[in-house]
Order: C-alpha cells, then structure tokens, then sequence
C-alpha cells in the first residue's frame, strides 16, 4: 500500500462543503476523494464533476444507493444514483442495502414493519437483478457493503462480506463487487477467508477503526486508525493479496472529528494512514 492511493471519503472532515473538501484535498496532496450524494447535489452535479476533474482527484466512490427492502426496492432512487456515478466517473456506487421493512435508519419500527428477515434478503437480489443490468449499461460498478450487525435491522441485512459475496457472485466481477470496510467487517472470524474469496471483487476498501466503548449513538463509533481495536496489518495484507489495487478511502463518522478543525483532522489522518495502513 502507498499513501498515493489514500482517499479522503467526505463525510471524515463533514464540516467541509465540497468545495472545500476538493480544496483541502489538493491543499494536502490527496489524490482521490470519495463524495456523498447529498453534497453532489447541494453543489450540482455537472458542477461536481468539473471542480473534481479540474482539481485533479480521482473519484474513489459514491455514497450511498441501497435501501433495497422497501415496498419498490428503491429503484427510482437508484438508478438516479447510478446516473450520477456515470457522470462523476466514480469507482462504484456503494450500496447500504437496508434493513427490515418498516425501519428507517436509526429509527424504530414504524406500524405494520417486517420481522421477516429472510425476505428482507430476497427483496435485495430482487432489486440488485433489476439494478445490475441499468449499471452496466452506464459503465457504473455497484459495491455491496456488508455493516457490522448492530446495523443489521435498521440499515444492511447483509452483515458479512460472506452474505455480501453470495449475492454479488451472480454477476460478473467488473459489474458487481463489494466493499471491504475495516469498522464492518473486523470482527468476522472468517473475514480473511472471504477477502481471498472476493478477489477482483473487490470494489472499494474503507478504513476507520473500531472505538470502546462505543458511544450511545453506535453511528458514530468509528474513530482514527490507532485509536480503537482493530489489527489493520492482517486486513490489509489480505486486501492487498487478493489484487486490488485501488484506492484506500479513510471514511469516520465520529462527533469529535467532525467538530475539529478539518485541517488539523487531515493532516492526522495522513500520519496514522502512513502508521497503520502503509
């Protein structure tokens, strides 16, 4: 691994607008950046699109699509995504595949919700069969992310990157991959099988650490590789030998990260990946 291939995800300094995101990337000789949806759009997407071109940075993924267990599977929303993929030449589109029917992220069950588990799964590769085709179409590769199984009602029915695979391997590597994110996956005592099983499938890896204890909001548990419990030797090693050669997005969602001075958070950020990850 090379500090060449970090990725600054934009929610890591959320303080930033976009704009300033791309700025501090280039400020702090980062060459890639993985950008969310929500701040695409506050700026435009054409508009996106150009300041990222013109400041010279990669677009190592887009967040998010998924949210496939509802009663339309999401479809409108993320063909909307995949366009917008397209147009920012991203790497993939990660996709958040979403929890039971009737529980919106971070909330309680609403009347009338599923505890059918089982067909929370099947609504996924329903959706992925009818949104794999549209991607390919537009050069777009979809990446399934696995969440750490706290998530598992309320945000990704898919908790490991074994569940993650299964589903993926129905298509072709360049069209449907995964994502490996050290704050998900750690824990999975068959997480460096399944790394070696996924291969080229390898869409994306994201690296944060695992913090104890974990706050109230589990959301924001994630923390500077360093300060938390995870090994990120093994992980990385195993990444790095299954071939992906991408690049390496350093994405947190931590309050006291966000509240500082998104400089100061970069500049640390550098010092651990170069420590840590290589």
């Amino acid at each position: 691994m090379t500090p060449a291939r970090l990725s600054l995800n934009q929610w890591t300094t959320r303080r930033w607008s976009l704009r300033e995101a791309v700025d501090g990337c280039v400020r702090h000789d980062i060459h890639a950046i993985g950008l969310w949806r929500e701040a695409v759009a506050e700026h435009g997407l054409a508009a996106t699109a150009k300041l990222v071109t013109d400041a010279g940075l990669r677009v190592s993924s887009l967040c998010r699509g998924g949210f496939l267990t509802g009663p339309d599977l999401g479809l409108k929303d993320n063909r909307a995504a995949i366009d917008e993929a397209a147009a920012l030449n991203a790497a993939c589109l990660v996709l958040v595949v979403g929890g039971l029917p009737g529980i919106s992220p971070g909330g309680g069950p609403r009347p009338g919700f599923s505890r059918d588990l089982a067909e929370a799964r099947v609504r996924v590769a329903e959706a992925l069969a009818l949104l794999a085709p549209y991607a390919a179409e537009r050069g777009v590769r979809l990446a399934l992310e696995p969440l750490h199984p706290m998530y598992c009602a309320d945000r990704a029915v898919l908790s490991t990157l074994g569940q993650a695979l299964d589903l993926a391997e129905r298509y072709p590597a360049e069209q449907v991959g995964v994502v490996v994110d050290t704050f998900h996956v750690w824990w999975d005592p068959e997480v460096l099988t399944q790394i070696e099983r996924a291969g080229e499938r390898i869409a994306s890896y994201q690296v944060s650490d695992f913090l104890v204890p974990l706050p109230a909001d589990t959301l924001l548990g994630r923390g500077l590789m360093g300060d938390g419990v995870i090994d990120f030797g093994p992980l990385t090693a195993a990444v790095d030998a299954a071939g992906y050669r991408g690049d390496i997005e350093v994405e947190i969602f931590n309050a006291d990260i966000w509240a500082a001075d998104p400089d100061e958070v970069v500049a640390t950020m550098k010092r651990r990946f170069a420590a840590t990850i290589g």
